[in-house]
């Protein structure tokens, strides 16, 4: 089958499912179903399209695309995204299973470590995963804001488990959003899938995870001297434990994460302060979107953000006392035993 013939949904048409279904269906496939439930958003962009507001450089697009609620869905597609929080996902995808072909297959482009459990309901065959690197912030009513680079934008994808026999085809569908976006290097084909995920977790545990804890943009936690060493920290956490389980972490957008950011001597950890920053200002902007969602009083997911590093910490016997940490004010704050603000990077350095 070609791109251009198969059915494709966005399951979890938010922030970052819309700007994927948008640039899909601009690039030239016509199958695209974004889907979500909330209705407004559904409404919003089918009556004016999707608008996607590029923050990092000034332009928008407004792309016509064909949204649904999941109480619409009828057909069976031949490729699921799955973009939702992971909280739900036996649930979800016990659901899905009905509009999935057989010979279908879900890709989850969810944070952490969500193969395996997309594997248990759907079958290891069937079973994909792409890292993304690009961050968007959900507006509403059809609008949307990217807040990275387009042409630092990219999907890293791979099967679990699998003989990867879909790769081409899914490589073949995301290569239209690199035609949107004339990004021909949009989407990679990875031989090593779990590698790039504990890089992408690294990065998410140390910036989504601080972002909850201070309210700051990526950029901001990177410059400011508390949360720039306190980040640096948890990168080494993060990849103390992908070593210790036997994982080769994955270059992030050509550089070498452990080499750049992962030295231990007094020069190597200067320069990795020094460079923290520039190594960010594709992504400066971006927000957590588990702070968004602790704004709006909903449960986030740093159980599987840093609360999943802390549990492979334990499996292999690597402590990882700041990525707790930050599990802990998070879940503090979602019970309104904290506020959001950057005097919270004080409780990393109290004895």
């Amino acid at each position: 089958m070609n791109a251009t013939d198969a059915r494709i949904a966005i399951y979890g048409a938010g922030a970052m499912g819309t700007v994927l279904g948008t640039l899909l269906t601009k690039g030239g496939l016509k199958n695209v179903h974004l889907i979500t439930r909330n209705q407004a958003h559904v409404d919003g962009l089918n009556a004016g399209g999707a608008k996607i507001v590029c923050e990092a450089e000034n332009t928008e697009w407004m792309i016509p695309v064909s949204a649904i609620t999941p109480a619409q869905m009828t057909e069976k597609y031949d490729v699921i995204f799955l973009m939702t929080k992971q909280r739900q996902n036996k649930e979800i995808l016990t659901f899905l299973l009905e509009y999935l072909k057989e010979d279908g297959l879900v890709c989850t482009t969810q944070n952490g470590l969500p193969e395996e459990s997309v594997a248990e309901i759907v079958g290891n065959d069937r079973a994909y995963g792409a890292v993304t690197s690009y961050g968007a912030t959900f507006i509403g009513g059809g609008r949307v804001a990217l807040t990275s680079k387009i042409s630092a934008m990219s999907m890293e994808i791979g099967g679990f488990k699998n003989d990867e026999s879909k790769l081409d085809f899914l490589s073949e569908i995301l290569s239209y959003v690199g035609k949107a976006t004339d990004n021909p290097n949009f989407v990679k084909k990875s031989k090593n899938l779990l590698g790039a995920r504990w890089s992408k977790l690294a990065i998410n545990a140390a910036f989504s995870g601080l972002s909850v804890v201070t309210g700051m943009t990526f950029g901001e936690v990177a410059k400011k001297k508390k949360t720039r060493k306190i980040a640096l920290g948890v990168l080494r956490e993060c990849m103390d434990v992908a070593n210790a389980l036997g994982v080769q972490l994955a270059p992030m957008q050509g550089h070498d994460m452990q080499k750049m950011l992962g030295g231990r001597t007094p020069l190597k950890r200067l320069f990795a302060y020094m460079v923290l920053p520039i190594a960010m200002k594709n992504h400066k902007k971006l927000v957590s979107g588990m702070l968004k969602d602790v704004e709006n009083g909903k449960k986030c997911e740093i159980d599987y953000i840093d609360g999943v590093v802390c549990r492979q910490g334990k499996k292999v016997g690597v402590e990882t006392p700041l990525c707790q940490k930050i599990v802990e004010i998070v879940h503090g704050i979602e019970n309104g035993l904290y506020e959001t603000t950057y005097q919270n990077a004080d409780f990393f350095f109290n004895k």
